[in-house]
């Protein structure tokens, strides 16, 4: 059986993202923070894994968290391990922190495979994939899952904030 590669890092220099590409297989690349992993999250990379043969999953830097969502709660190396432990993903890489299109480059994918909920257009995805010579990977949109009440990490944080104005800070970790 074939062992999962460590967690990887890229940075703004493709070439250095430690992964090893298999002509042989179908990559597909997801996305996301992935602060608070959730069954939402599992879902995601499930449905994303039945496009390819391999998944690839870039987790977003700290610094392009708080650049585009929030401060992470879960700092990103932790993030990476979680991620990495999941059973579909294949491999597990932190994102540039400055262009997220250096890591398109990186990780070479087939398929990048957005969240049912992820701020992207497929439309305009695919345009700017095209305008910086990536016109080849193919775009596609994961399913909604909607069969848990705590399937997204802001539905987690608001229920734990609920708890806690509700019941006080007596009985908290």
């Amino acid at each position: 059986m074939d062992k999962k590669p460590g967690p990887a890092r890229i940075d703004d220099d493709s070439s250095r993202s430690g992964l090893q590409r298999r002509p042989s297989l179908r990559r597909v690349m997801a996305a996301g923070v992935f602060d608070l992993l959730h069954l939402g999250h599992v879902h995601y990379l499930t449905e994303a894994k039945k496009f390819g043969d391999e998944l690839v999953v870039v987790v977003a830097t700290d610094v392009m968290v708080a650049k585009r969502k929030h401060q992470p709660i879960v700092p990103q190396e932790q993030r990476l391990a979680l991620v990495a432990a999941l059973k579909p993903v294949d491999a597990a890489i932190l994102g540039s922190p400055h262009d997220q299109y250096a890591t398109v480059a990186a990780v070479q994918p087939d398929v990048i495979a957005l969240g049912y909920d992820d701020y992207h257009a497929a439309d305009d995805l695919r345009a700017e994939l095209a305008e910086r010579g990536f016109g080849h990977v193919e775009v596609a949109r994961c399913p909604k899952f909607d069969v848990h009440d705590l399937n997204g990490t802001r539905k987690i944080v608001r229920r734990i904030l609920e708890m806690y104005d509700r019941e006080g800070m007596e009985g908290a970790p």
